[in-house]
């Protein structure tokens, strides 16, 4: 009986881990350029100083879903999507290079462009930084045009470019911070084949009705499996009633 109070255990355990990546997904369908993880279940063996008899669940997230969201036109100049594959090269919190398909650029009060959850976006030649401006403009290839604060129009200035990368995708992992890196963690280097389009945001690639009917389905397992645990339990007491009257 406790073998089968253990499978049950492990196994609510990890239908409990494959709803919180669910869950997550779910949450972030709205969120721009969000990448949705997938979730599956294999067996795993108790290996030990013993005989490995006993086999239990084990939630992996195995890769993250690549295809493209709907682009959303915003009208708004420091927007951009990018077009097919590839991503943004931007800073992460401790200064390491992450790559992400949120376009939601903005400027701080010291000029740095960065996106919209506030990571600074690397250009060709590092952290871009832009003087007062009136009007910015961003190009397929990721050059960055503005017009100086004052001035009349023609005077528009290209300043560095924005870093675009692309890579295999499975040479790609995600991480808890939603950025895509490299598993081997190196640094990509700029791709001349990444285009963006200005003017629009890359919405979620989650499918919130997909999303439901998996955490619906999650529910029942978990519900199966506090039934088998219930079960083992009232077994464990009419045995030793039996016990107990003989």
């Amino acid at each position: 009986m406790d073998r089968a109070l253990y499978l049950a255990m492990t196994g609510g355990t990890q239908v409990m881990n494959a709803q919180a990546i669910r869950a997550n997904n779910l949450a972030n369908v709205a969120t721009t350029g969000f990448r949705a993880d997938f979730e599956q279940a294999r067996s795993m063996q108790v290996n030990g100083d013993y005989y490995p008899s006993r086999v239990y669940t084990m939630t992996e997230n195995p890769g993250t879903r690549q295809t493209q969201g709907a682009l959303q036109q915003t009208g708004r100049d420091m927007d951009v999507a990018i077009q097919g594959e590839g991503f943004i090269a931007v800073l992460d919190g401790m200064g390491q290079e992450g790559y992400t398909r949120a376009g939601d650029m903005q400027l701080t009060m010291a000029g740095q462009l960065i996106t919209g959850n506030g990571l600074p976006v690397m250009g060709i030649e590092g952290p871009i930084f832009l003087p007062p401006l009136d009007e910015l403009s961003i190009s397929e290839d990721g050059t960055i045009s503005f017009i100086p604060q004052g001035g009349d129009g023609t005077q528009i200035t290209s300043i560095n470019r924005i870093k675009l990368v692309n890579a295999d995708s499975e040479s790609l992992t995600k991480s808890p911070d939603g950025l895509m890196r490299t598993k081997d963690g190196s640094v990509l280097q700029p791709s001349n084949e990444v285009q963006l389009v200005a003017g629009f945001l890359e919405s979620s690639n989650v499918n919130a009705v997909e999303e439901m009917t998996k955490i619906m389905e999650l529910a029942r397992r978990f519900e199966m499996n506090i039934k088998v645990m219930d079960t083992v339990r009232n077994n464990e007491s009419a045995s030793a009633r039996i016990l107990e009257r003989g």
